[in-house]
């Protein structure tokens, strides 16, 4: 079957290890079903995964990315949520120690079929489209979680987005939109904040400025070049929920006096769970919130899009159909 997939590592050339070909038709385990892909996205974690972040050597080749949206063996339309848990485990698949994203693993969403757990398939509205539902089961699951599970943020709260234009950053804005929070977001790029305002923020600022009120939360994927001014931002009591570190992981300055004294609370967040890929789904249905997909290309293109992502061209969401 058609696929993309990597052969090699290469920290300083990721593209140097995609490859576009033949690979064998996914293996189907016992309690495994497979899906036909209509459209998958693309996110960093896969342009990691071609420096050789979270992918071993021995894995090699794999088929790339995490998130799919298609038609399962009965002919359904359907989503693919991305996280692989142990078949023992039960609860919060996300604190599985022995979780995986598919394309570590298991072989990724950018082929013609894709091999997934059963559990792991969410019915798609016909609301959405392939192209959109595809958008979902990384960036905007992480975003969907950080606001409501972590953040447990609710209606006309203050939050502060940190970043926009990037996948999660873009979904924490419409959706906290749609969930009737103040959205606040930050920026570099002027033409960033002009989109974010055009997507539903209702302020925009460029990053490090003094914002005019304190936030009751922010969300933080940016890392060492935002981290004191997301804690700055916050009110006393306030929560920093972080699920990346774009600019680096290390701080010269971790604020710890301000979050003691102000009683701030620091919230970790990564992905999320089959349930929560359902209430974002149902939520989009809802409410006619819809990802922002920067631009779809067929899966045979696909080295395009790798490039406008490693280039930081896009804002939103880059999507690859079949």
């Amino acid at each position: 079957m058609f696929a993309v997939y990597a052969d090699s590592f290469s920290k300083d050339d990721p593209l140097a290890g995609l490859q576009v070909g033949e690979r064998p038709e996914p293996d189907v385990p016992d309690g495994w079903t497979t899906v036909s892909v209509k459209a998958a996205s693309l996110n960093h974690h896969d342009l990691f995964s071609l420096r050789g972040v979270g992918l071993r050597e021995e894995a090699l080749p794999m088929i790339l990315g995490c998130d799919a949206a298609g038609h399962d063996e009965d002919g359904n339309e359907v989503v693919v949520h991305a996280v692989i848990s142990d078949p023992s485990w039960t609860g919060d698949e996300t604190f599985d120690p022995k979780r995986s994203l598919l394309s570590e693993r298991y072989q990724g969403t950018f082929a013609e079929r894709v091999a997934v757990p059963r559990r792991n398939v969410v019915p798609k509205p016909a609301s959405l489209s392939f192209e959109e539902a595809a958008c979902l089961p990384t960036a905007w699951l992480t975003a969907y979680r950080m606001l409501f599970t972590r953040g447990q943020l609710r209606a006309g709260e203050t939050v502060l987005v940190q970043g926009a234009g990037g996948g999660v950053a873009t979904a924490a804005i419409v959706l906290g939109r749609a969930a009737g929070l103040r959205v606040l977001v930050t920026s570099r790029d002027e033409a960033k904040r002009a989109r974010a305002l055009e997507l539903g923020a209702h302020e925009a600022f460029e990053s490090g400025a003094r914002l005019p009120v304190k936030v009751d939360a922010v969300i933080e994927t940016v890392g060492r070049a935002t981290w004191s001014h997301s804690i700055r931002a916050l009110r006393p009591g306030g929560r920093i929920v972080t699920s990346g570190t774009t600019s680096g992981p290390n701080l010269d300055d971790a604020e710890l006096t301000r979050i003691f004294f102000l009683q701030l609370s620091v919230v970790g967040s990564t992905m999320g769970t089959r349930d929560e890929l359902a209430g974002l789904v149902s939520m989009l249905d809802a409410t006619g919130a819809r990802p922002l997909v920067d631009r779809t290309l067929p899966m045979t293109e696909a080295r395009d899009g790798f490039a406008a992502m490693l280039g930081g061209e896009q804002f939103g969401k880059i999507v690859f159909t079949r």
